[in-house]
């Protein structure tokens, strides 16, 4: 059993398929295309030619379109929104499925919102304003890159560089603006900032341009972002020129403007001698046939070839809308029948019906085209980004200097900078009418850091940072104009924090003094290298251990000369006492044990051998008199450390005193109160601010259960540093914890911090520092700062005693100098009267001087070695001239 179709349905449905086949087949025999833009400007000129030679090229190639002819409608906008109003409304008259253009920004904002409401395509190919991407304009599409894309560009130029502030010129219209606006995103994403803005109405002469660019030359940036539309009269570098800003100190960076009016114009050396060093950017066009010939208009631009483009891409969305047999026709539109009445005759013009399915198809739309590949990414209504060629002009013309591309790869060769050297230029000066405002701390404690003399009339800021700083600068390879400014009532120190806040507020540009680098104010400024290492200390009162306790009273340098004393002293006694003491007599160790045992009994006044002389009386009065007082001196202060011996402490350290519930002073205005409370969790009631040195050891000796007393202080190492130096009794324990660095402030992204930093490394490889620190912290000498002469609290040292040392040392030095002398008389007495004894042929022989001098000092140190009673029975014998001719006679005899 078969299937029957009945003959005349079988006809009817042949009859329609092949009449759907006439109607999808049939083609309209033009299209028509609108194209509004301004005429008479720089792209517009070159834009005419190439929109008109795509038509005819779209026209010519039988593979598009087919029979179908394409027809260009173009009105002029005269680059004026109500002008550029009134010219879309004329071709969209002409029944066009789409409008090309505009040129301005300005304009395209306003015709976006038309071809929104009456949903047709519109296809811009110059209006680079980055906020026409936006999903407020869904029917505006973009063939050629908007100016965020090429900002990305400038600003990895920048970087390359090292610039971090720049001045930005532009247009103050929607193309400046909103381009200005996409440079300071992509610079902050560098941490890089525009300083200054200097917006230029489009219609500014050249005293309006002179004003704003001699405001922006007072300020430190030197780096200028030009963006304006294209000007072929170039009066802005004519205008810098003149005010001698076109000086190896400045930098002139043009946005795709430059070229674009470069490139549309015949530049001669005048042109190029006023814009030597100028760096911009291009957008990069491969080489090709048709680009070639479209060149031989002298006009053509980048620009020109997006126009062609434009076309092209129009045309190909319109053969997929074609083959998908959707018709082309048109019908007034509801929105313009309220204009009924009026002079414009709006409810006249008919409005392309499939607007929405053409701007589907062009989205789709993906080609090789002359300025390269034409595809719109998933993101927007741009165009995929082009590459950009970084170029340069010299007094010979504009080369090619570098690439840009938007897949990340960058290169930078040799570049003439203004005043033609081929150096990078800083980028940034210091006016000498504007110096560098610093803020110093007024410091009323630990002035040797910091501080302003309050003596002087100039009110000088001086101290250890001023002197490191101001070495730091004569470092650098430029001048830096500068003016301190104390910050501080001058009651008590100030608060650092509110110091770094001024600075990141744009108050002061720097910040110079014992400033320490901690995160929360790193996140404010920027931070020098440190110039001065710290850390945290806990200091507390010093307690000894009581095994040593006897050895307290005196210092180690006093108890050293109360030793050689005794031993000098016994040495004198036994030179004076001798010659006429028995005592003092005997073989050499018995000698010598009299001696030291004499010397150590007068500690105890009971001496087993007693003083004969006078001059040995006269020396132990003296010594007796300070050996009494040095005892009396160290009984009262051994009293005084047993009776008032301290425990000692329970704190070892930070986590011991973090673990107590002592207080704990503090140098009042640092960041030590915020580190305690918020980092270790310590209550702010155990937390008492101090102010100065002598607050500081007040508290200390209070100690912890007195009002305004400490248990410990917790500070920066130097500060205590330059406490313990100047008062003692106290001691650091633990290890140094938090440890950070001194350094300078800076304003965010200064390039000031970056130099400083340099020439801070390079001052500690110099001695410099070195005399600084021993300049502002060695008051006295360094060098007599050692443990063994640093006196501990309560102790006697030299010092104390050294009047009676003095008088002392005086009667005994005085004493042996009688004895010397009076034994020289003796013995000078005693050789005169042994020659007398001597015969005349002994006394006249004659022997070498040197052995009458050797024999002179052996019979000196006889003669005072011998008893006085011997050498007094000698001299009387040889003084009774009887006795000797007795004598004389007897041997004669014999």
């Amino acid at each position: 059993m078969g299937l029957r179709i009945d003959k005349s349905v079988a006809i009817t449905v042949l009859i329609v398929a092949t009449l759907m086949v006439q109607v999808r087949c049939q083609r309209p025999k033009v299209i028509n295309l609108g194209a509004v833009f301004t005429f008479d400007s720089v792209i517009g000129r070159a834009a005419k030619v190439a929109l008109e030679a795509a038509v005819s090229d779209v026209n010519a190639d039988t593979s598009l379109l087919q029979e179908t002819e394409l027809r260009l409608f173009v009105e002029d906008s005269s680059c004026n929104v109500f002008h550029g109003s009134f010219a879309a409304f004329e071709v969209l008259g002409k029944e066009v499925v789409a409008i090309i253009g505009p040129i301005s920004s300005s304009i395209a904002h306003t015709l976006s919102d038309i071809a929104k409401g009456l949903k047709f395509p519109l296809v811009s190919f110059a209006a680079t304003d980055p906020t026409l991407s936006a999903l407020q304009f869904p029917f505006f599409l973009r063939t050629t890159p908007d100016d965020a894309h090429q900002m990305s560009a400038l600003v990895e130029l920048i970087d390359f560089h090292g610039w971090k502030e720049v001045i930005s010129v532009y247009s103050d219209d929607e193309l400046g603006r909103n381009g200005v606006s996409a440079l300071d995103d992509e610079l902050d994403k560098k941490r890089f900032r525009i300083s200054y803005k200097v917006p230029l109405s489009l219609h500014a002469d050249e005293n309006s341009v002179t004003d704003a660019l001699n405001r922006s030359k007072s300020l430190g940036p030197r780096v200028y972002i030009l963006h304006f539309g294209p000007d072929p009269l170039l009066r802005i570098f004519t205008i810098a020129q003149k005010l001698k800003m076109m000086t190896r100190e400045y930098v002139w960076l043009a946005t795709d403007w430059l070229s674009v009016t470069l490139d549309s114009s015949l530049s001669g050396e005048d042109t190029f001698k006023r814009l030597e060093g100028v760096v911009g950017l291009r957008q990069y066009i491969p080489e090709s046939i048709k680009m070639r010939q479209l060149k031989r208009n002298r006009s053509m631009n980048a620009y020109a070839f997006h126009a062609y483009d434009t076309v092209w891409m129009i045309a190909y969305g319109i053969e997929k809308m074609l083959n998908e047999g959707v018709k082309i026709t048109f019908s007034h539109s509801k929105k313009l029948t309220h204009a009924q009445g009026h002079k414009l005759h709006l409810e006249k013009v008919k409005i392309f019906n499939r607007g929405e399915v053409l701007l589907e198809k062009l989205l789709k739309v993906n080609f090789t085209g002359l300025a390269g590949q034409v595809r719109f990414g998933s993101s927007g209504r741009n165009v995929t980004g082009c590459d950009y060629e970084i170029i340069n002009v010299d007094r010979t013309g504009v080369h090619t200097v570098g690439f840009w591309s938007k897949n990340g790869g960058f290169s930078v060769g040799n570049i003439t900078w203004p005043g033609g050297g081929s150096e990078k230029p800083r980028g940034w000066v210091i006016d000498s009418e504007n110096p560098l405002k610093i803020v110093v701390p007024k410091r009323v404690s630990f002035v040797e850091f910091v501080t302003e003399d309050r003596n002087t009339s100039t009110h000088h800021i001086k101290g250890l940072c001023i002197d490191i700083f101001i070495e730091a600068l004569k470092l650098l390879p430029y001048n830096v104009p500068y003016k301190f400014e104390s910050f501080g009532d001058g009651h008590s120190s100030p608060n650092y924090s509110k110091i770094i806040q001024m600075v990141s507020d744009g108050v002061y540009d720097a910040a110079v003094g014992d400033i320490t680098i901690v995160p929360t104010r790193s996140k404010l400024v920027d931070f020098s290298q440190p110039y001065a290492s710290t850390g945290l200390v806990v200091v507390i009162p010093n307690v000894y251990d009581g095994t040593w306790i006897f050895l307290r009273p005196f210092t180690t340098q006093l108890w050293c000369v109360v030793l050689a004393s005794f031993l000098c002293i016994g040495v004198v006694i036994w030179i004076l006492e001798h010659r006429v003491n028995e005592d003092f007599r005997g073989p050499p160790r018995r000698q010598i044990i009299t001696m030291i045992f004499f010397s150590f009994s007068t500690l105890f006044k009971r001496n087993h051998e007693d003083t004969i002389s006078n001059l040995a009386r006269l020396v132990m009065i003296f010594w007796l008199f300070l050996l009494m007082v040095l005892i009396a001196s160290y009984k009262a202060e051994v009293s005084s450390i047993l009776t008032v011996q301290q425990l000692p402490s329970a704190i070892t350290g930070i986590d011991s005193l973090r673990a107590s519930e002592l207080p704990i002073g503090y140098q009042s205005g640092t960041f030590t109160f915020e580190y305690l409370t918020y980092s270790l969790g310590m209550a702010r009631s155990r937390l008492v601010p101090l102010d100065s040195i002598e607050e500081y050891e007040r508290a200390l000796k209070l100690g912890p259960n007195a009002l305004g007393g400490v248990a410990a202080i917790v500070d920066e190492l130097p500060y205590i540093e330059l406490f313990l130096a100047e008062r003692t009794g106290f001691k650091i324990v633990g290890e140094p914890f938090m440890n950070r660095g001194w350094g300078f402030a800076f304003k965010r992204d200064s390039p000031l911090a970056i130099d400083m930093s340099t020439a801070i490394l390079n001052l500690t490889e110099t001695r410099k520092q070195k005399r600084i620190l021993k300049k502002w912290l060695c008051k006295k000498s360094c060098g007599e700062k050692s443990d063994w002469n640093q006196p501990e609290p309560n102790q006697f040292h030299l010092k104390s005693f050294e009047g009676l040392y003095l008088f002392c040392v005086a009667i005994t030095v005085s004493a042996f100098l009688v004895f010397v002398l009076r034994m020289i008389r003796q013995f000078v007495r005693y050789r005169r009267s042994e020659r007398i004894s001597l015969t005349p042929r002994a006394s006249l022989s004659s022997s070498p001087t040197t052995t009458r001098l050797w024999g002179f000092m052996l019979g000196f140190v006889e003669f005072v070695d011998e008893k006085e009673e011997a050498t007094r029975s000698d001299d009387d014998s040889n003084n009774n001239p009887s006795q000797v001719v007795e004598l004389q006679g007897d041997s004669e005899v014999r």
